[in-house]
């Protein structure tokens, strides 16, 4: 696993492309899936989803001139990072713990670092359209100052694409809220710049939205599909359907999800509570 030191010439030409990731400890990550997964089930998923994020941004930097990297925490959990991801990724140490200060962080290291734009990107939407990944680079590679974002479902954003360090743009975020989108374009123009929308994509981080990606990775021909086209995600896949065959909600979950006409979501038993969100862009 490289650290982030390259030639300066080299990196110039890159677009950093890095994933806000967090190590699978399980109590920790997506805590929001418990029910109908255990939290240990919970942190296998987190780590199957970093797996194929991983993957898809790979598989951009086919098609544009990427540095994959992997905005990591918590502090010292650089080892798990270390041999879950492959020798493309260089990784990128924390600084701060919370959501808003780790992507400020990230983005400004990554410019004083050289690169000449950088994309962070999160680590729940496994099914990302690789296209859309690359679309964000281009848009970047286009004359003029702006900000790419990837509006999420749930009114976050998935991906946040700069050609240059605006901190402005992780202040005042009600972070993990369904303002965060609006509230960052607000920020751009106050700056200034123009707001360059990607196709909306969703965030795994609820029964809801987990029944969304059911559907999507296992679809019957008369469902109806709201994302299409997506990033095959075969580690979640598989982990989803092994997981399947053994817990019970998760069953019930996806044989809803599945039943024709069914909605993204179905009822499981009353949460004795409902942990907090661990991602939230």
């Amino acid at each position: 696993m490289a650290g982030l030191r390259l030639a300066a010439q080299a990196v110039s030409r890159l677009c950093a492309v890095a994933i806000m990731a967090k190590a699978s400890v399980a109590g920790t990550v997506k805590t929001r899936l418990v029910p109908p997964l255990t939290y240990e089930e919970a942190a296998e998923l987190n780590t199957c989803c970093l797996e194929d994020v991983a993957a898809n941004i790979i598989a951009a930097s086919g098609q544009e001139a990427i540095q994959a990297l992997a905005a990591y925490s918590p502090a010292g959990s650089e080892q798990f990072f270390a041999g879950l991801l492959s020798d493309n990724f260089k990784l990128l140490p924390p600084k701060e713990p919370t959501l808003g200060r780790s992507l400020f962080h990230a983005a400004q290291d990554l410019f004083t670092a050289g690169y000449r734009s950088v994309c962070l990107v999160n680590a729940d939407s496994p099914t990302l359209p690789t296209r859309v990944l690359v679309e964000a680079v281009r848009r970047l590679r286009q004359p003029g100052d702006r900000v790419v974002l990837g509006p999420a479902a749930d009114g976050g954003y998935y991906l946040i694409g700069l050609k240059q360090f605006h901190g402005r743009l992780f202040e005042e975020i009600d972070w993990s809220t369904e303002r965060v989108y609006r509230q960052t374009a607000s920020r751009a123009n106050e700056l200034g710049l123009a707001v360059s929308a990607l196709p909306e994509w969703y965030d795994v981080d609820d029964d809801q939205s987990l029944a969304l990606l059911v559907r999507e990775l296992f679809p019957r021909s008369d469902a109806v599909i709201a994302y299409k086209a997506g990033y095959a995600a075969p580690k979640t896949a598989a982990l989803l359907k092994k997981l399947s065959a053994t817990n019970g909600d998760l069953k019930r979950l996806v044989e809803h999800s599945l039943s024709r006409g069914a909605p993204h979501s179905c009822p499981l038993p009353p949460r004795a509570e409902r942990g907090s969100r661990a991602t939230g862009s």
